[in-house]
This record gives C-alpha cells, sequence and structure tokens, in this order.
C-alpha cells in the first residue's frame, strides 16, 4: 500500500487548550567536546531546573557537522542580529524564552540520534536553526508552537521559510510523523510528558542544520503526584523516538 500522507502547515498553528500559560524553558548547557573515539559524536550537557541539575547525553553515530558549546555566532538571535523575545522565532504562548547562550549541535548526515536524561524530565522544547533541506522523522505526533515569520515572528538567524508537519500512514495502525521544511525554517517544537530518552531520524545528508532542547522542568517538579505519589512513567523510545504530545498555542504577546 502506498503511504498516504496529510500535511499541517505553521501557519495554521494549533491554538492552545483554553487558560494554556507561557512558562521558562530551561534550556541545556552544552559544554566539553566530542566524547566519541570514532567517526561518530558523543557530547554531553547540563540543564539546571529551579530545585535540580539534569545530565544530558547527545549520541550519534553517523557524527555531525560541528559542535559549539561555548562562545561562537549566536545562530539564536533573530535575523538582523539581537534578540528580541517578545518575537523571536523560539518563543510562544508555551515558552517564554530563547535558547541560552550560543550552544548548538550543527548536524550533517542522515540517521538515528538520542538524547538521554540522567532523570525523567517534563515537557521538552526543541528548538531548531535552518531546517532547510533536511527533515526530522518521530514516530509519536506533536505541534510547531512557534517559527520565524509566523504570526508577526521575526526571521531566524538565516532568514524565514515554511515549516511544516507530514504524516505518513505506514499501514497497518502505524504513522511517522516528519517535520519538514522550504526557505529558511527556524522555529521550536514541543512536546508534552515524562521523558528519560528522546530520539528522532535526520533524514538527508544537509549541511547544516542545528538543534537544542530545553524542558519545563523534571517530572518530578512539574507533575503533580498521582493518588499512589508517582508521577507519570518516563517514556524511553525507539529508532524513530520522541514520543510527545504537542502542545499548540496562538501567539501571545506580553
Amino acid at each position: 500500500m502506498n503511504p498516504i500522507t496529510r500535511v499541517t502547515l505553521t501557519t495554521a498553528l494549533t491554538l492552545a487548550a483554553a487558560g494554556a500559560q507561557a512558562a521558562p524553558a530551561f534550556w541545556t548547557d552544552w559544554a566539553g567536546t566530542d566524547l566519541d573515539p570514532t567517526s561518530g559524536f558523543q557530547a554531553q550537557g547540563t540543564i539546571t531546573t529551579t530545585t535540580s541539575t539534569v545530565q544530558v547525553t547527545y549520541t550519534n553515530t553517523n557524527g555531525i557537522g560541528f559542535y559549539q558549546p561555548s562562545g561562537g555566532i549566536d545562530y539564536w538571535q533573530n535575523q538582523g542580529g539581537g534578540r528580541n523575545d517578545a518575537i523571536s522565532p523560539y518563543t510562544s504562548a508555551a515558552v517564554d524564552n530563547s535558547p541560552t547562550g550560543t550552544d548548538i549541535i550543527a548536524l550533517r548526515f542522515a540517521g538515528t540520534q538520542t538524547l538521554q536524561f540522567s532523570q525523567a524530565i517534563a515537557n521538552p522544547v526543541f528548538a531548531f536553526v535552518s531546517l532547510n533541506g533536511n527533515g526530522y522523522a518521530f514516530d509519536q505526533d506533536f505541534d510547531i508552537i512557534s517559527a520565524g515569520g509566523a504570526d508577526g515572528n521575526a526571521c531566524g538567524y538565516w532568514g524565514c521559510g515554511t515549516s511544516y508537519k507530514n504524516i505518513v500512514d505506514l499501514g497497518n495502525g502505524n504513522f511517522e510523523y516528519q517535520l519538514l521544511g522550504t526557505g529558511e525554517p527556524h522555529g521550536t517544537l514541543r512536546f508534552t510528558g515524562a521523558f528519560d530518552t528522546v530520539s528522532w531520524r535526520s533524514l538527508s545528508n544537509e549541511y547544516w542544520n542545528g538543534f537544542t532542547v530545553g524542558v519545563q522542568g523534571t517530572a518530578a517538579e512539574v507533575f503533580p503526584e498521582q493518588p499512589g505519589g508517582s508521577v507519570p512513567e518516563p517514556a524511553t523510545l525507539a529508532l524513530l523516538g520522541l514520543s510527545l504530545l504537542g502542545l499548540g498555542a496562538s501567539r501571545r504577546r506580553r
């Protein structure tokens, strides 16, 4: 059976549920150098929340384009220079603040990559730069909550483009959720739930497209305890993963 695809453009970003409030994102502070002695790549970083410190390990056996853990060009600024979080491609009614510092991991090879967290985290935010000739494939649905040039946002560092979601029916009840783009897309995805591992697949060898990841907090901080005194079970995901439910939002300016 041929896959059935359907497309959702960022110009029709999903509205947030009534009463949804913006929250600060705690972004990864990437550090050190490549820890993989082979042709692959591995790096570590730290997320510091209000009460916890979470270690993040990124692994990509295919290698990357470049790694910028400290200093260098600020690819998270708005086009033309400088930052203004009120109109940033990376902020929205769900996320108050753009990625911290200049930290970025730039990709260039097709294949799977994984983020591993030292403890369960809540509601990760995935920020991307210049997703033009590449795409990312997830096995769970997501929403694009902000994009450069959409809903009053400024363009990103490299300009503006269109980000969209392509849903492919693989048959037998299985779907693939692809993040694709044209032009120079910059923006964020919002994922809801508890996670200790997130993985995705780059669809092409394009040099380069970059990313970083933030969280709303740890699972213990964000989710109220259940009757039995537990928080939601963290998700450990397979090949195409990033298990998530997206919370899209219309833009709210302050």
